[in-house]
């Protein structure tokens, strides 16, 4: 029988060490695959993705604020039998990127009452427009499109940020599901070995060799790892349905991880993570120059900028000059060798306007430059609040490689105080309550080191996401 209980605590004990679960590697799930499912199928990163296609359709529209133009006036009046007029001009026009529009057009004028203004047969003409004041350096059509652009490498960094929040979350239910499955592991070894325990007692009890209290002693330890196995196993489906919400087919339906796919015995082999930035200037330095929070308000600030100038051409008068030059036929530029363009076949027109007070115009400027002093503040705050983050993940890594390093001492200690009490048993000096006592110590430290590792894997991710580095 002290044989018996030697082997049965020999072989706990290997259980506490590390679980040795056959597993192939078809059916495990580890986390960087984790993290490729979720970046292939997730609808909320296909819905980044989307975002940016968004961006990219509104660029192409700022940019048809720049397409030619191309129309045509088409008129006749015909009334009491004298024919007015006939009239047909088509015209192109062609916006330019400093403001400046450059037109060209035909003409055909004919009838018998013809406005004196107009010139009859056929005329041609080629001019521009240009703003000498108001919408000169800024107008609406460059601003739009500088601002889409803008908006469109925004979309980028969005679904960079979008994607990092995401990927962490689903680090999150993936290394609780780790730790609950080791955990559920652990606890069913330790209710094989006890019922075999209890099976070898209870004949021992029948034979005479011991007492009816040891079945009692072995019974109700049976019974308390039975209960933790039911409590473990429900938390370990709970955490595994937790994980499937970020699981996706290729096709758009939520995948149900089973029971059968579980995680990779080699769950806490720290190479899986070697090749994340773990340093903590070097963290900070990168956060500064690329997190996509950061980033989006650079962008937003330039997008900024780009209205504040557009807002100040509301405080300027508006002074339009507009310029052709005539020619008979259709040929627009047959007259321009014979005269020089203020001397004959010219015309022009001059516009000038300015609100008496610009009070649209100074509220509206006003308003832009709070709006980017707003944001100003609101990105250091931010900046402060990654700093802030990024320490704070670092020193919970930190510590929790200190505690791993303490617990697995601890371990070891328990460990040794069941080696020793499995002597003081076999020479009559101890009970089963105590070596069971020991061993619940044990495995006790063994679950807070499942605990322990699988804290210290889920910072290692957000000290990654804080610094904006997961996607």
């Amino acid at each position: 029988m002290k044989r018996f209980v030697i082997q049965l605590t020999v072989l706990v004990g290997t259980w506490i060490f590390k679980p040795a679960i056959a597993q192939d590697s078809a059916n495990t799930l580890r986390a960087e695959q984790v993290l490729e499912l979720v970046r292939a199928f997730h609808p909320v990163a296909k819905q980044a993705a989307i975002q940016v296609g968004q961006a990219e359709a509104d660029l192409v529209t700022a940019r048809g604020g720049f397409d030619p133009v191309l129309g045509a006036y088409v008129a006749r009046k015909r009334f009491g039998g004298t024919n007015y007029y006939n009239r047909v001009s088509p015209e192109i026009t062609i916006p330019t990127w400093y403001g400046l529009e450059i037109h060209s057009g035909i003409e055909n004028y004919t009838g018998e009452r013809l406005d004196p203004t107009m010139t009859k047969g056929q005329s041609a003409y080629v001019g521009v427009s240009i703003p000498l004041a108001k919408d000169l350096l800024m107008d609406k059509r460059r601003a739009a499109l500088k601002q889409a652009r803008i908006f469109r490498t925004l979309a980028d960094t969005e679904q960079r940020l979008v994607l990092n929040d995401l990927l962490m979350n689903a680090m999150d239910a993936y290394w609780q599901w780790v730790s609950t499955y080791n955990q559920y592991q652990l606890m069913q070894a330790n209710v094989d070995i006890n019922q075999q325990r209890l099976d070898f007692v209870r004949k021992s009890l029948m034979n005479g060799e011991r007492a009816a209290i040891d079945t009692i002693e072995t019974l109700a330890q049976l019974q308390s790892f039975q209960y933790q196995q039911n409590q473990l196993r429900v938390e370990f489906r709970n955490a595994g349905l937790q994980l499937s919400a970020f699981l996706w087919t290729a096709i758009g339906e939520p995948y149900n991880l089973p029971e059968t796919i579980v995680p990779p015995a080699d769950w806490d082999n720290e190479q899986i993570t070697k090749d994340f930035d773990l340093d903590l200037a070097s963290l900070l330095s990168t956060t500064q120059q690329s997190h996509p929070e950061l980033q989006a308000y650079d962008f937003k600030l330039r997008a900024l900028d780009i209205e504040k100038k557009l807002k100040f051409q509301q405080l300027l008068p508006k002074a339009d000059f507009r310029y052709n030059h005539l020619s008979k036929g259709y040929n627009a530029f047959a007259s321009v060798p014979e005269s020089p363009i203020f001397d004959n076949n010219y015309q022009y027109g001059f516009k000038f306007e300015i609100p008496m007070r610009l009070s649209a115009g100074r509220g509206e400027y006003k308003k832009t430059k709070l709006k980017i002093e707003e944001s100003q503040l609101a990105q250091m705050q931010k900046r402060l609040e990654l700093q802030v983050k990024i320490r704070q993940y670092h020193n919970d890594l930190v510590n929790l490689r200190e505690q791993i390093k303490l617990q697995n001492l601890n371990l070891g200690n328990y460990l040794q105080l069941v080696k020793a009490e499995e002597i003081r048993f076999r020479n009559g000096e101890s009970s089963l309550f105590l070596i069971n006592s020991r061993e619940n110590k044990a495995i006790e430290a063994r679950q807070k080191l499942i605990e322990l590792k699988a804290k210290y894997f889920k910072a290692i991710y957000g000290l990654q996401w804080s610094a904006g580095l997961l996607n």
